[in-house]
C-alpha cells in the first residue's frame, strides 16, 4: 500500500494580500539556535533551551502573476513580502520575507527568475 503525502496546490509571493508572482517549486530549511543548560559540577547538561528560529526558502521557476504583468515590478526592489504555500489542508505563510539571492536564467522576452533564495522572519499555518 502506497503512503499518501500532501503536496502544494499553489506557491506565490504577496504584498498586502496582492499576488505578485508565482513559483513552480520550493524548498524550506528551518534552523533553530538551541543550547544546553549546564550545572556547576555536572558532567552532563541538565537540560536544553530553544532559541531563535530561522526560515530559509528557495523558490524555483518564479515568474510574475497574471495580475501583475501590466505593472513595473522589480524583484530586486521587493522587501517585507510574504511567501504563501497552499496545501490541501492549510496555507503556510512565511512573513517578513527578504530575498538573499536571485539567479536569473531566461529566454529573450520572458520574465522568469530561475531561483530566488529568501529569508523569512515568521511562519504561520492557517487551517481551513
Amino acid at each position: 500500500m502506497a503512503t499518501a503525502f500532501t503536496t502544494s496546490k499553489d506557491i506565490y509571493l504577496e504584498i498586502n494580500g496582492k499576488k505578485l508572482a508565482v513559483a513552480q517549486n520550493y524548498k524550506v530549511k528551518t534552523q533553530r539556535e538551541s543550547r544546553c543548560i549546564e550545572a556547576f559540577g555536572s558532567a552532563q547538561p541538565v537540560g536544553t533551551i530553544g532559541g531563535r528560529v530561522q526560515y530559509q526558502l528557495e523558490l524555483t521557476r518564479v515568474c510574475l502573476a497574471d495580475s501583475s504583468l501590466g505593472e513595473q515590478i522589480s524583484f530586486y526592489d521587493l522587501s517585507d513580502f510574504n511567501v504563501v504555500i497552499v496545501k490541501p489542508d492549510c496555507k503556510v505563510i512565511y512573513t517578513g520575507c527578504q530575498w538573499s539571492a536571485i539567479s536569473e536564467d531566461t529566454s529573450l522576452g520572458d520574465a522568469v527568475l530561475e531561483t530566488v533564495s529568501i529569508v523569512a522572519s515568521g511562519r504561520m499555518e492557517v487551517r481551513g
